[in-house]
């Protein structure tokens, strides 16, 4: 996962600083060169960090953070605030024409996911600003790249547009602008050609592109897991077609997070969106703020109260939360709950946006095992509707009919249904004391009830 070695490092090094009293100057000087060392191995730009390093420094010692009540808490605020700064201060959005179409030109190096992206930014488009995409293939050199964005939008059900590869790329992009005016659309998402490396036939042809169709947007596209490169890559690109925006993609991937700290501050282009996963909704809008909180290990709970909205269905919540009260939880209903929380994206992901959880004891190097997860969804619907609805019937042949059919052990089995069991139980006490609690006026709820 994106900084995880490098949110593991700062955060040890805070918790230090937390644990003091009072702060020097010599302890900040310290905390400074373990974020200097941090920051590099996470392949952040050398010039980046020096800056960075520097600002935080003068900021720390030089406005009375070390003579406050809680002297870490403050040099951690003014970090969190730096690279909240660093990354571009605050959300970048997608452009938004006056007089439609918006016309959005991706560009970008061969293999870093450009048509993909184009793919993933339209279904955003449609899914979240309700707004009409046209897919353009103007790639007429990479072979089947023309068929791969045709799939796409079959998958998407969205239009493309395509003239072949023996028309000039220049005329395709001037058509398409032309044919999605006359179709009321939206946007125009132009995928145009990259290569291995840049050069002049490729700039060249993009200039003539930019100058032809006049894009709001100029994007680029960049593998975060190239470190550095991306950044090079986006600085080249910056000086001969002066970007509007970057996506970065694979930043769900193993990399250390440099490209996402080193971007902005060396380009002055704005990261938009990064590209979190393989699959077609797995394109976020960037926001500095919230993963400059991720780093410094302080969640993110307004991502992940936007992935609740968008993936959990309301009026379920609310049944679910009837039969939580009610002791009416079966096995179907925990079936059901967990397929809703998995839409929302890995669960060790999804544990890393609260705040404090990695602080919790058992939690900081915490991995959910999916494995293991598909094993109990195994051994649920290995289940009959009338044992998942009465998990007492449930004696040995039983369990052991279940086990065979999921694959697993009757051991595995027994432990699910007691858990199981227990939680029942513990959801008929809890909410006993919040009613006991509401008669007294306490008004206690359970966290996730309105």
């Amino acid at each position: 996962m994106a900084f995880e070695s490098l949110a593991s490092r700062l955060q040890s090094t805070f918790d230090k600083l937390r644990s003091k009293g009072k702060v020097s100057e010599e302890d900040v000087a310290k905390a400074m060169r373990e974020v200097r060392l941090a920051l590099l191995e996470a392949d952040v730009n050398f010039k980046v960090v020096k800056d960075f390093v520097n600002r935080v420094k003068d900021r720390a010692i030089g406005q009375d953070v070390l003579k406050s009540l809680t002297p870490g808490q403050q040099v951690i605020k003014v970090v969190n605030e730096e690279l909240t700064e660093l990354m571009g201060g605050g959300q970048s959005k997608i452009a938004t024409a006056n007089r439609p179409p918006t016309v959005v030109m991706m560009v970008g190096l061969q293999g870093a996911g450009k048509t993909t992206t184009i793919g993933k930014l339209a279904n955003y488009l449609r899914g979240k600003l309700n707004r009409k995409p046209l897919l353009v293939a103007c790639d007429v050199y990479r072979p089947a790249a023309i068929k791969q964005l045709e799939v796409l939008g079959n998958q998407l059900n969205m239009p493309v547009f395509s003239m072949g590869d023996q028309v000039n790329p220049v005329e395709i992009a001037r058509a398409a602008v032309e044919h999605a005016k006359a179709e009321h659309l939206d946007y125009v998402l132009i995928d145009t050609a990259g290569r291995l490396h840049i050069d002049e036939t490729l700039m060249g042809e993009l200039a003539q592109i930019k100058e032809v169709v006049k894009p709001d947007e100029i994007m680029l596209v960049v593998d975060a897991m190239t470190g550095q490169d991306a950044v090079n890559v986006a600085e080249s690109f910056n000086s001969q077609l002066a970007l509007s925006g970057v996506v970065l993609t694979k930043l769900d991937g193993d990399t250390k997070g440099g490209a996402a700290l080193s971007v902005k501050a060396v380009t002055g282009t704005p990261i938009k969106f990064v590209g979190m996963g393989e699959k077609m909704d797995a394109l976020e809008p960037f926001h500095p703020d919230r993963m400059a909180s991720r780093i410094l290990g302080m969640g993110d709970v307004l991502t992940l109260i936007e992935k609740a909205q968008m993936d959990v269905d309301e009026t379920k919540a609310k049944e679910l939360e009837r039969k939580m009260r009610n002791a009416e939880f079966t096995f179907e209903d925990f079936l059901e709950q967990m397929a809703q929380v998995r839409k929302m994206g890995p669960l060790d992901e999804l544990m890393n946006m609260m705040p404090g959880m990695n602080k919790m004891k058992g939690m900081k190097d915490l991995k959910v095992d999916e494995g293991a997860l598909g094993r109990v969804e195994a051994i649920v619907r290995s289940m009959t509707t009338e044992e998942k609805r009465r998990p007492e019937i449930m004696n040995a042949s039983r369990r052991k009919r279940i086990a065979a059919g999921s694959g697993t052990s009757v051991q595995e089995v027994n432990r699910l249904i007691k858990q199981f069991d227990d939680m029942r139980k513990m959801m008929k006490q809890f909410t006993k004391m919040t009613d006991k609690a509401k008669k007294k006026g306490g008004g206690f709820k359970f966290p996730f009830m309105q």
